[in-house]
């Protein structure tokens, strides 16, 4: 029988080099000298009692098996932030290009939010994983979202396993206000976005010429090509 540590290993192995991948694609748009919508990047592996919880809510048995890899399509986790709501679809579409995994479905909580006023957008991808065993196909959920949401999103995480999900009508209300808040937030960041780009830049390109230790960094490498 299946340990839990060999079922998760191929999980471990997906959440990091997914992680390193998409940081990479986020490196190579600055080196390119263009802006990243991608702002950060984060990833886990579901710990086992979360796995449990859910394993109760779908009335399957809690072991390592192929009908959990199937149900649990979320046992490997990441989320890519964004800085605007405009970034998120140009993110999917650069997922949707890539060959080395494969999009299984998708879920749009941003134009569709939950009713409890959540938003992100979900993908569920099939990456393959080299083990010693041979390849191993895992599934993954990729949540791409904004800072605000991801703000909203913690903290909503967080009140939902003090009430069960059972929100008192009040701070339900409250949540649901918030919500829009956040994502009235992303409208009014993104409606100066290029302002805030320009900054952002300027900012950046200041920091590195009052810099002695970048200077003469920068100066070296001049001549190097030279």
């Amino acid at each position: 029988m299946a340990t839990w540590g060999n079922f998760l290993s191929p999980y471990i192995q997906a959440v990091d080099e997914l992680k390193i991948k998409f940081k990479g694609m986020r490196s190579q748009f600055g080196a390119s000298g263009t802006t990243s919508p991608i702002e950060f990047v984060t990833g886990r592996v579901k710990p086992l009692a979360s796995i449990y919880d859910k394993t109760l809510e779908k009335g399957i048995a809690f072991e390592p098996s192929k009908q959990l890899a199937t149900e649990l399509q979320d046992i490997a986790g990441l989320r890519i932030m964004c800085q605007f709501v405009d970034d998120i679809s140009t993110v999917v579409n650069l997922i949707r290009q890539r060959d080395d995994l494969k999009v299984v479905e998708e879920i749009d909580y941003i134009t569709h939010s939950k009713p409890s006023g959540y938003r992100s957008y979900h993908m569920i991808v099939a990456y393959p994983v080299e083990t010693i065993q041979g390849k191993i196909e895992v599934l993954a959920e990729i949540q791409i979202r904004t800072l605000a949401m991801n703000f909203w999103a913690s903290i909503e995480h967080s009140m939902n396993y003090k009430y069960k999900g059972l929100f008192p009508e009040e701070i339900k209300n409250r949540l649901q206000n918030a919500a829009e808040a956040a994502f009235k937030l992303d409208e009014e960041m993104s409606s100066i976005r290029s302002e805030i780009q320009e900054a952002q830049v300027y900012f950046s390109e200041f920091k590195d010429s009052t810099n002695p230790k970048i200077r003469i960094q920068a100066t070296t490498e001049e001549k190097e090509r030279e």
